[in-house]
């Protein structure tokens, strides 16, 4: 069996990639561990100078595993990996850049708001279904979001649901360059090479003054965890864990 997150370094480019495609790259708390420790490694080591993060064919990721998030409701809370990769992305002192190659759900967009730069296929789809099961955006995205699209945008995507096609997320600012399916990770890597090859100190001063809200967004993820803690336990969340179980059988 192959690794779920493999990781490996292409000159300056450390290249993170989600490999479950039998799961849809649904992520599991060994895989967020793994690319929390990609991550941090990257942070580091100076011969890495960006990051990217992709999925398989067709699938970047489905979300968070749906069999770990029902024992983590169950327990009331997110687990621990969940919340050392949130505050991994948060800060993460390197370029980012993601190649969306299709399925976009959950945590696999609202992790895209902390990228810096991203390619997703033509034919790629981008949902955050939180409310459908009386829950919470996370990972920041209620903050992130309405600063990068607007607050109408924001509000279809993470509270109505609504799922954005790559046009509408490159229109939206979600998504810097839309290519075919079979472009994507070339496309990604072109990005990522042209980062890497930019002065890396100029680079790092620049990115801190464009993301100067760092300690806001942090906070926002702490404020999102609370309210997330609150929303497992409530009635609603039950009544809509109870369906969302039922349709599963």
């Amino acid at each position: 069996m192959s690794d779920p997150i493999v990781v490996q370094d292409d000159g300056a480019v450390r290249i993170i990639r989600l490999n479950r495609p039998e799961k849809k790259n649904a992520l599991t708390q060994p895989m967020y561990a793994a690319i929390t420790r990609a991550l941090h490694e990257a942070q580091a080591n100076d011969a890495i100078r960006c990051l990217m993060i992709i999925g398989t064919p067709g699938v970047f990721s489905a979300g968070a595993d749906i069999g770990e998030f029902l024992e983590s409701a169950q327990a009331g809370g997110l687990r621990s990996h969940t919340l050392d990769f949130l505050k991994a992305l948060v800060h993460n002192q390197k370029p980012l850049v993601a190649a969306v190659g299709g399925l976009a759900v959950g945590i696999g967009t609202t992790m895209l708001f902390h990228c810096d730069y991203v390619v997703a296929a033509a034919e790629a789809t981008f949902t955050t279904p939180f409310l459908k099961l009386a829950l919470i955006p996370e990972a920041a995205s209620s903050l992130l979001a309405p600063m990068r699209m607007g607050y109408a945008r924001a509000f279809s995507m993470l509270v109505m649901g609504r799922p954005l096609t790559a046009a509408q997320a490159c229109d939206a600012g979600l998504v810097n360059e839309v290519v075919g399916g079979a472009e994507v990770e070339a496309a990604a890597m072109k990005a990522a090479q042209e980062i890497a090859a930019l002065p890396a100190g100029a680079v790092a001063v620049s990115r801190r003054l464009m993301r100067g809200h760092i300690d806001a967004v942090a906070r926002q993820i702490d404020t999102e965890v609370a309210h997330f803690k609150d929303r497992l336990t409530s009635d609603e969340a039950r009544a809509a864990f109870t369906t969302f179980l039922a349709r599963k059988k």
